[in-house]
Formats: structure tokens, sequence, C-alpha cells
């Protein structure tokens, strides 16, 4: 018998698997290594070396009954089979150029995205890219270098899987940030806020202190409105335990009523009712439950009094006073497709009960056309029935209060029993966080396509997802005066096409010729790393030493070392190591660094986490331990739940808005945009406009009929996570074609598919105007007749670059305008027409043969050998 292995040889690891990237993690999981291998990736335990009583377990009671969180991390699917992603076949191993990008010579900017790449040194790429600084801060100035740094990623402190490029450009005289918008919150950010405030993204997060609790105990109705808390926590904060939760509301006896247009995944397990209705008509809805509330005399009118402004315009305007037309429940179902008894009979339940709203972040429910109204009606009806009051709130399944934290400078509570501190490692975060109001010229995200291919633009807000509601009300240009257009990019997030609005659009400003050079940093070969003039190979966080806090989960907040548990796949660095090498080309290594090294700001983030300046535990034993959970604050309770000190005293506990109430009516919105028609001072109804024609009752949808939904994905985060072997064997997360290519599922209702001649998994493709994608069909009653369901996030794969992709990449063909003239940053990408028709595989291969014959992993998928230049190709 062979003798066994040295000890030594294995080991465990903490590693949090929160995928948000912003340096707060949660989802913490234990992984066992053997031999320099990953074995196995498992929830992690907090009684692994502390007994429980050394972190005062939490407990809440309601009703004669008790929720007792897990001692371990309910670990989602994401984070147990992240090792598939570490080892995919798509990871960037060395540095590489475009071959045909000669930065002495031809730089060839239209064959990006077709052009091969060949290998390079790490010394021959820092090399190229500090020369490109220099040529272009020299030719144009430091505002011609974009700075493409933000998004979602692996969740890295020290390493910081976003801004490390921004840190060195702001050392040099600055860069145009690309300003991340509010991509989840879109509606609320543009929207809600005007009503109740609730900066800076415009949700109920800032008052979401000990809601769980307050819940079980008053609540009787939860309506999960476009909410999956079994899908969109997975990938951010809390994971499954928002699932325990409503499995707990439910033995409480707390009735779960779900609307959206497919039956998803937490409606399939935790529904007392589902009630389908068309993508973005939420608000026709919300109406119709306002006109029963005001004719049926069932909401609280001495509330209204006393916490609102201007609900006599909405009043009017519900019951047809201003414009002729009452919205009826017999109006609404003609545009949302809900019944007209059904509306009745669920505005008669939520009157008579205390009712909370639920959403995970608000999804395709607040990210189609116009999509500050049914955020703004959501508030409204909320405000109806006495807002703050016990079991009267808006309850966000994901993240928490750390943005009220951050935005207020207080502590609020968090949703779950709150810790004797919240740790905090910002301290070693080496990422760079800009924000528009600091920055000499910006763009937001989701107009990078118009500022290259139309060279200027004016605009209402900065769009930056962080900037209160004044931002709203300041005009923005670009260039900024005095600066030029943007020459070069440099990106540590390459997923615009698969997650932003009109992707092929964006293909097309890649190939502008006005890009000089463009940079790109990323562990794998997708997306935007195809249009790259020089691509840096970046290690995930399994190959790295780092820190890490549980800040926004909803167990016990933890601190942790963060060992590597693998050595660097091929010539991989971390985004930090990277631009790094960059600085030291250009003279600015110790500046970037701070002459300290990776293990010095590892104890930085400690000794400023709040923990030490507590007393809680020292360095020596947390690096004894290798972690520490912080004990849960014996009083807790202090914390108010949601508005409730709003709702016992608005003149002493005012909310962010002008006034301190809720304010139906927004008279800044009035003052500054009166002839405003896609966001006017009173929310409202909205057929159609200069800029969008998304209805079913439009001329367009005679030729595109069906309304296209784009969930946060089941299987992914974003566009991550697309190469997990694992998961492709579930027949929601891709369809294997006659081909064995894996393709993007497309839910459709067995209806809509037998007039096109669709059987459920045939590959078919989905268009407007805008161009087509391939998909797989997936032929299911769990979505409404009308509809189409497609998530976003899926990996572009170009057959004909900006008309057809292969991959799933739904928002190439989403709208390309924001929500409205005075709000271009909020994108568009849900709720918009299509059609659906079935394609023949044997002729688009003859047709496209290249394309159809790239390297192809038929268990992961795409693979990096297929944009190698022929003679790299092995």
């Amino acid at each position: 018998m062979a003798p066994r292995k040295k000890d030594a040889e294995e080991k465990t690891c903490i590693k949090g698997m929160c995928l948000s990237s912003n340096g707060d993690n949660s989802n913490v999981a234990a992984v066992d290594v053997k031999d320099g291998k990953i074995i196995r990736i498992r929830p992690f335990h907090y009684d692994w070396k502390y007994k429980p009583e050394a972190f005062n377990p939490w407990k809440l009671e309601a009703h004669g009954k008790t929720f007792t969180p897990p001692l371990k991390v309910p670990v989602p699917p994401h984070g147990l089979a992240y090792k598939k992603r570490v080892q995919s076949p798509n990871r960037v191993l060395y540095p590489m150029k475009r071959v045909d990008w000669d930065p002495d010579g031809e730089r060839n900017p239209q064959n990006r995205g077709k052009s091969g790449y060949v290998r390079i040194s790490w010394d021959e790429a820092a090399t190229l890219i500090a020369k490109e600084i220099k040529r272009v801060h020299k030719k144009y100035g430091p505002e011609a270098i974009l700075l493409q740094s933000e998004g979602h990623g692996e969740t890295k402190v020290v390493h910081a899987a976003h801004g490390c490029p921004g840190r060195l450009l702001d050392s040099m005289g600055g860069f145009t940030l690309q300003v991340r918008n509010p991509d989840s919150w879109e509606g609320w950010f543009w929207g809600a806020k005007h009503v109740w405030g609730c900066e800076p993204v415009g949700t109920y997060n800032t008052y979401q202190g000990n809601i769980y609790d307050d819940v079980a105990k008053n609540t009787n109705l939860l309506i999960h409105q476009g909410s999956d808390p079994e899908t969109t926590p997975w990938g951010f904060g809390g994971g499954f335990m928002p699932g325990l939760f409503c499995y707990w509301y439910t033995e409480l006896g707390i009735k779960q009523i779900f609307i959206s247009p497919d039956l998803n995944y937490a409606a399939a397990v935790h529904a007392d009712k589902w009630i389908p209705v068309l993508p973005n008509t939420d608000a026709a809805l919300q109406l119709a439950i306002a006109y029963e509330w005001l004719t049926h005399d069932t909401y609280d009118k001495k509330y209204i009094a006393t916490h609102t402004i201007g609900f006599d315009k909405l009043k009017d305007y519900v019951l047809g006073k201003e414009d002729g037309i009452a919205k009826t429940p017999a109006w609404a179902a003609k545009k949302c497709g809900v019944p007209s008894r059904i509306i009745k009979a669920l505005a008669r339940d939520w009157a008579s009960k205390a009712t909370t709203v639920t959403h995970g972040f608000g999804g395709p429910y607040i990210r189609g056309p116009y999509c500050t109204e049914p955020a703004r009606l959501e508030v409204c009806l909320l405000a109806m029935q006495g807002l703050g009051k016990p079991g009267v709130h808006q309850l966000c399944f994901v993240e928490g209060t750390f943005l009220a934290f951050y935005t207020l400078g207080k502590e609020m509570g968090q949703p779950t029993p709150l810790g004797l501190v919240r740790p905090m490692v910002r301290a070693a975060y080496r990422g760079f966080h800009a924000r528009a109001s600091t920055s000499k010229q910006i763009i937001p995200k989701t107009m990078i396509h118009d500022a290259i291919l139309n060279g200027a633009f004016e605009i209402w807000g900065s769009s930056d997802q962080m900037a209160n509601a004044d931002d709203q009300f300041k005009k923005y240009q670009y260039p900024t005066p005095g600066c030029s257009e943007v020459h070069m990019m440099w990106s540590d997030t390459p997923c615009f096409a698969t997650c932003w609005n009109d992707g092929h659009s964006i293909h097309k400003a890649y190939q502008s010729p006005k890009i000089e050079c463009y940079v790109m940093q990323h562990p794998w070969m997708e997306n935007e790393c195809l249009f790259a003039d020089i691509i840096l190979p970046i290690a995930t966080k399994f190959e790295l030493n780092d820190i890490g806090t549980d800040m926004i989960g909803c167990q016990y907040n933890s601190i942790y070392l963060e060992k590597k548990c693998i050595e660097p796949i091929g010539e991989s660095r971390s985004d930090y190591e990277a631009v790094a090498a960059v600085a030291e080309k250009l003279g600015k290594l110790a500046e970037y660094t701070e002459n300290k090294s990776v293990d010095e700001w590892i104890k930085i983030g400690f000794d400023k986490s709040g923990i030490p300046e507590a007393g809680l535990c020292t360095w020596e034993k947390f690096k004894e331990k290798d972690y520490y959970v912080i004990p849960t604050d014996p009083d807790w309770k202090r914390f108010p739940a949601g508005m409730l000190e709003f709702y016992k005293d608005p003149e002493n506990h005012p909310l962010m808005t002008p006034t301190g109430k809720l304010e139906i009516y927004s008279q800044r919105l009035a003052e500054y945009f009166a002839d405003d028609d896609e966001r006017p001072p009173v929310p409202r109804w909205i057929e159609r406009s200069e800029h969008h024609d998304e209805r079913i009752s439009g001329d367009r949808a005679k030729k595109y009929p069906l309304l296209v939904m784009s969930n946060h994905p089941r299987w992914r985060v974003h566009a991550q996570l697309d190469d997990i072997t694992w998961f492709h064997e579930i027949e929601t997360c891709k369809v294997r074609g006659p081909d064995g290519y894996l393709y993007e599922p497309i839910w459709i209702h067995p209806t809509d598919a037998a007039k096109r001649g669709i059987k459920n998994g045939d590959v078919v493709k989905i268009y407007n105007e805008r161009g087509g994608v391939l998909v797989g069909a997936y032929v299911t009653e769990r979505i409404i007749p009308g509809a189409v369901y497609v998530d976003h996030g899926a990996r572009n794969d170009a057959i004909i670059p900006g008309e057809l992709d292969r991959g799933g990449a739904i928002n190439t063909i989403t709208p390309h305008y924001g929500s409205g003239r005075n709000c271009r940053g909020a994108m568009v990408v849900s709720g918009f027409l299509a059609e659906v028709e079935p394609v023949n595989l044997d002729e688009l291969r003859m047709k496209y043969p290249e394309a159809f014959n790239r390297p192809y992993d038929y268990a992961s998928g795409l693979r990096r050998e297929r944009v190698l230049y022929e003679g790299e190709k092995k």
C-alpha cells in the first residue's frame, strides 16, 4: 500500500461566494483542497472553531413559533459549483494581443470581434499599455481614457475585481468615468425616490432594520411583485435564507401571492396564489387597485392627510376626472392580462390585511419602458394602506441595510438581528469607487454607444447609482468643455452587450476608429474580451490571499482570512497585480501600492474593521482561527422596524424628500420637467411615447406581437457562471440543440408555441428590428400567453456581429433609448416587443460555417481556442 501523503497537502480554506464584487461579502463557504486541487466547496459552519454561545445565537419568535438560523451557511448552488468556473476551458491563460492591432501602424478597429489573438508576455503587455497611456495623455489629455470598472464579479478586497485601473489613472490626472447606472433599481432610482426619498437607490433598503421579525409578528399578506426570493438572493446577500423565511411565514399562516408573468421558482413552492400579468403592465394593475380602494372607501384617509402631499391629483387621475378615463379593473384587464374579477379580489384582500410587498431588487418589474411608473405607484398603494405601521412595508430580500449605512452614516440595524459591530474591511479595498460628483467627465454606462457613435450628448442626471435625487435635476454634457472625446478604453467589466441596453450597438461602437486602444482584464474569454486589443489574464479569488467579511448575509456577521487555495491558473495575476505591472512601467508602482504588501493590506483591513477597536478579537487570535463570528447584539430590538417612526410621528421623523412626507405629486418634477409625458409629476399609465412603442396595442405589435421579459437569471449571476457544467443538465438552464450546442432557454406558453409550429426543445430565433438571438424552446404553462421569457446574461456568441447572436444574449435586441427623455440613464431591458420563429440549423450552418465550426466544449460551452489566431491553436 502506498504511504499516505502528508497532511500538509490537505487544507480547508474559507471563501466568501457573493458575486456583487463591491468588497462586502456573504455566502461563506469552506473549500477543501488536496494536492493543489479544489476537491469540493461546501457550506461554512460558524461553529467550526467556536462554540455557539460565543456568538450569542439569535432567534425570532412569533405566534408561538420560533425561527432559528442554521449554524451552517446555506450556500447557493452558484457557490458550491464554482470550482467548475475556476477550471473552465474558457480561462484566459496568458496575456494576448489582437493579431491585426499594431500600435505603430494599422490598428484595424473594424476587425474587433472578428480578429484572432496571439500570445504575448506580461512584460510586453504592460509596456504596450503604459506606452498607450502616455501617448493618449500627450495627444488628447487624461479624459481621453474611459474607465469601465464597475459591475458584478467576484467579491475581493485587496485584489478588487473592479476599480484597480482607476486607482492608477486617478494618480495620473484622472479619466472619463463610465458611470454605473442603478441597473437593478432603475424604477426605484428614477421614480420611487421622488415619492419617498429612500436614498440612494430608492428602495426600502434604508428602512430594513428588523423587518423579518416585524413581518412575522404583524403581516397577514405578502405580495411578491415580480419577486423571486428563491433566485435573486443567491448571488448576492442572503443565499437560501430568504427562502427559509418564506417557508416560516407560510407556517405562521401568512398568505403569499405572487404577481409576475412567470410562475417563478419561489412561486412554485411558496405561492398560495399566482397572478400572471403581462410584462411591464403592472402600472395598469396598480391603478385599478387604487380605483377599487377609492370607490369602496377602503384606504387610510387619515394617514393620507397627515403623511402625504398631492394625493388628490392621483385620485383625480385614477377616477378619470383628469382625462375622462376611469382606471377600472375592466380598463386594466385589457392592458395587463389580469381578469377584472381577479383585480377586484386582490384589492379586497390587500385592503383587509396588513400587507407587505416584496422584491429582490425589482428586476424586470422596474426595468422596462417608463419604469418609474410602477415603482412610484407601488409606494402610493402602500401609502394608501398606512406605510410604516406594523406589518406594512416593502421587504427587499437582498443586501439588507448596507446601502443605508453608507448613505446615512449611522447604524440602522439589519433585516435580521445585528451583531455588536458591522465588520467592514474597506480600508484594505484596493479597487477605486469613483463617483460622478467628483469626476471631470462622465458617460452613463447606458450611453457608451451614444458617446462613441454620436460624439456628443446632453442629459439630465448622471445616472450614478449612489447619487441622491438632486443629481437628477443637474445637466451633464459630453464632452465636458475642455475635455477630449474618448479614444482609449480600459475595462475589467466585459458584459455590456449581454447585460445592458442594445448590445448590438455597443459592438458597432467598439469597432469605431475613434477607439484607438481597448484594454481588457478578465479571467475568462467572454463577451467584450473579444473586442479588446490587449487582454490580461486575471486570477480567481481561489488563487489569491485576501480578507473578507460576511456583511450582507442574513445569519451572522463574520470576518475571515481568504487563504490561497490553489496556484494561479496559467500566467494569471490578480486585478491588483495586473495594474501594478503597468504602474511599474509608468514609474508609479510605489504610489499605486503605497509601498505595502498584500499581507500588510490584509492586516490593515482587520485592524480597521471595527472588531479590534471594540475589543472583540485580536489579530493573533484571528490568524489562529482564520475567522471570527461577531456576537449578536443583545439589544438588537432597539432598532425600529421599517418606517415605524415616520408612521408614528412624520414631523419629527421625516423622509428624505423635500417636504419630509410621501410626495404623491412631485413639485420638483413639475418645476423642472413640466412637459414630460414619460415621467409626469403624478404617476400614471403611459401607453406609448416619442421614444417607446412597446405595447401590444401599438402598430409594432402587429409585426412583433410577444412581450419579452428578462429576469435576473436563476443559474447565473448576470453574466457570470455560464460555464458551470453541472447546471447545464437542468432544462431551465440550457437547451441542448441537435447540433450539441447549449442554447439559452426561452419560456413560451403552449398556445403561443403551437401557433408558430414550435415544440419543446426546438432551436428558435427571437427577433425584432434590432436583431436576432438563437434560443432553445422551453414550452411551459409557467408563462402567461402573449409573453416570452429569456434570462439576461448569457455569453455573447455572434454569428453576425451586430445582427445575430447564437449564445442567447437577449440584451443585444433590447431598446436603445433610456426609460424617458429625462431618464436617459435608465436602461430598458425588459417589457419590449419581439417575435419568435423556428430556424433551420442546417441552413444556418451552411450559410455561416465559420461561426458554427469554432472550437466548442459540449459540456461547458465556449472555450478560449475559438478566438486564438490560427497559428496559436493547439
